[in-house]
């Protein structure tokens, strides 16, 4: 039964046709897993909190940065290099001290996925790689556990549920993953602020109307937002036979997803990307021996910060520009923290460049570790 204090809490949510006492009763009593506590985290946590969702468990194991406080909001100033996790934890205590959180302060693997989804009623997938997204699914489908998808990127967003009994998954939308470095993360390609709130309001709808039975669910349904021009569309999500994991049913267990999304360099092992170090090249360059350092960053982040000498070529335009860089010369890829940049050094050694090498840790390992005048972002 509900208490007089939570009866009157969520008065105004009980009182609407289809919740009511029975729908509250099925709130408290379910059990949602949140996966990041990030920009979409943050509002779905939050409204998922205040609406009374008996138990949340929040899976994240970053801490909260500067860059993060213009969308993420479970965070403050003051909480700044704390866990993510720990931070959130106050907030929804401050929020409704009737729900008990659950803080998982480690990445989402393939090791401990299947035991951590088990444990709940539903999955919300608020993270922002596709490693995560494909993992997040694979393990509901395989544990039968529905998931609320939601995705974005610059002023776009992507609202759906999976793993509904009968529904699609996200695999039978997005069978591969597309090629890495064709996609930039958030990091690199920016995120409106308040677009992750957006989103993440409607992931919350979602969770509220699959755990009550309330209203219609983006089931079988893929939700698009264009918030520059504030249009929604929705288009058809159909289950795909052939999907290996809820059609075929031929994936029965967890894989490694990163491999899986190209994450990880697919060179043998003795024939690996060179790890170069910021301090290892700034000796170089102070030697005499200057390779030529090659930034596949964007143009904004070249002007906002870079290291002297070196020589821009997106990593867009790297396939098409290539035959510009000389092999009889060492070459450094750079980037921001060393993704793109491994990804580039990864084709050029697949097109036959041998003396490649990647900047590890990006050009803000060089800023924290070399150069403290090159601005950080």
């Amino acid at each position: 039964m509900l208490s007089s204090e939570e009866l009157q809490r969520y008065a105004r949510q009980i009182r609407l046709p289809g919740i009511g006492i029975e729908g509250q009763a099925r709130l408290r009593a379910a059990r949602v897993l949140i996966v990041g506590a990030g920009g979409l985290g943050s509002p779905v946590a939050m409204y998922l909190a205040a609406a009374g969702v008996g138990t949340i468990g929040l899976v994240d194991f970053d801490v909260v940065d500067a860059s993060n406080l213009h969308r993420q909001l479970l965070h403050g100033s003051a909480d700044i290099g704390r866990l993510k996790v720990e931070s959130a934890r106050d907030r929804l205590a401050d929020i409704n001290p009737h729900v008990q959180v659950e803080i998982i302060a480690e990445a989402l693997r393939a090791d401990n996925a299947m035991d951590l989804v088990r444990r709940y009623t539903l999955i919300v997938d608020a993270s922002d790689n596709f490693a995560t997204r494909y993992l997040v699914n694979d393990a509901g489908v395989l544990a039968r556990v529905p998931v609320v998808y939601g995705s974005v990127e610059r002023f776009d967003g992507q609202v759906s549920v999976f793993g509904v009994p009968g529904s699609a998954c996200y695999r039978c939308l997005f069978r591969e993953p597309p090629p890495p470095g064709l996609i930039p993360t958030c990091a690199e390609a920016g995120v409106f602020g308040v677009l992750p709130g957006l989103v993440g309001m409607i992931q919350a709808t979602e969770v509220i109307k699959v755990l009550t039975g309330v209203g219609d669910p983006l089931v079988g349904r893929l939700l698009l937002v264009d918030a520059a021009r504030m249009q929604f569309r929705s288009i058809a999500v159909r289950p795909d036979p052939a999907c290996p994991v809820c059609g075929t049913r031929e994936q029965t267990t967890l894989i490694d997803y990163e491999a899986f999304c190209g994450l990880r360099p697919a060179a043998p092992h003795g024939d690996a990307i060179v790890q170069l170090s910021p301090r290892a090249l700034a000796q170089r360059l102070a030697a005499g021996d200057a390779p030529l350092i090659v930034d596949v960053r964007e143009p904004w982040e070249y002007e906002v910060a870079r290291v002297a000498g070196s020589q821009l070529l997106p990593l867009g335009q790297l396939v098409e520009r290539a035959a510009s860089l000389p092999r009889d010369r060492d070459l450094v890829l750079l980037c921001h923290h060393g993704m793109r940049s491994q990804q580039a050094a990864q084709w050029l050694r697949s097109a036959g460049y041998t003396r490649v090498a990647n900047l590890a840790g990006g050009i803000d390992a060089w800023s924290v570790e070399v150069d403290p005048s090159v601005a950080r972002y």
